[in-house]
């Protein structure tokens, strides 16, 4: 067993998106701040209507996977297939973007928190110009995992094990083998898990203390990992509630511009020119 400990962190910084949507971004907050194959982790928290009314109107995107995990609040999700769906508290929605999807998230609220996380997650070349799709997943279809001392896990994507059975999550994705927890641990109690060795991995605190190895996870920043098969997190006083990712990396070359993720200079102009001539999604 070879436990990982906390590598360097990637605080999160004050940005906006969309129609001025107010969030936090770690991952994606430049070019050079992702971990293969994650691209992008916003967290958007606010009270205050006037930070999230505006929502994210119609948009593309092309090469990789969206994953909007809800904690408060009400989104509306359409795109140009004609899909439909509300994410409300402890719902996912699962997107696969590849070929092209144009679509927009849309708060269903004029007041109260709006809350959650949305990441960014790579395609392989082999899979970024496959038909787009998607996939709700209401909260009441995401297993949880009891923890020995009154905490548990919420598995949405992979699996994970307490010793004495496995939970597995809805959704098991493509080369990348995405584990996406979300941990609840109460004051002083300690999560442990494995990984696949091979797996880049980080974790987000977005409530609460934890440390990883005696090293403080810093609150709404993105604590990268070392390559291990384990991973132990101790909670604080005051309990904690944090993200656990993890994918296998790809190790291809990577092209944003924008809503477009691809391999090349070359794929990204045909993302562009397909997009002006409304042939995105084929």
């Amino acid at each position: 067993m070879s436990l990982r400990t906390l590598e360097h962190v990637i605080p999160s910084i004050a940005a906006s998106d969309g129609a001025g949507v107010k969030l936090r971004r770690s991952l994606g907050a430049s070019h050079e701040l992702r971990l293969d194959p994650f691209l992008l982790l916003d967290e958007f928290f606010s009270d205050d209507p006037d930070d999230y009314l505006a929502g994210f109107p119609a948009h593309p995107h092309r090469g990789f996977e969206t994953v909007t995990y809800m904690l408060d609040g009400h989104m509306q999700h359409q795109d140009h297939l004609g899909n439909q769906g509300d994410l409300g508290p402890g719902d996912v929605q699962w997107m696969t973007a590849a070929r092209g999807i144009i679509h927009s998230e849309m708060p269903q609220q004029t007041a109260g928190r709006m809350r959650g996380f949305q990441l960014w997650l790579n395609l392989p070349a082999t899979e970024k110009m496959k038909p787009a799709s998607y996939r709700d997943i209401p909260s009441e279809q995401i297993p949880e995992c009891p923890l020995e001392e009154g905490g548990k896990v919420r598995v949405i994507a992979g699996s994970y094990s307490n010793g004495e059975r496995e939970t597995v999550g809805p959704i098991d994705t493509g080369n990348t083998a995405p584990v996406y927890l979300d941990i609840h641990l109460t004051a002083g109690e300690r999560f442990r898990g494995a990984l696949p060795a091979e797996h880049n991995a980080l974790v987000y605190s977005y409530d609460g203390e934890a440390s990883i190895g005696g090293q403080d996870v810093p609150n709404r920043a993105a604590g990268i990992l070392t390559l291990g098969s384990q991973v132990e997190i101790d909670a604080g006083p005051r309990g904690a509630r944090l993200l656990l990712l993890a994918g296998r990396p790809l190790h291809e070359p990577v092209v944003q511009y924008g809503p477009f993720v691809m391999n090349s200079n070359a794929e990204i102009e045909q993302a562009l020119a397909d997009y002006r001539a409304g042939t995105l999604a084929g």
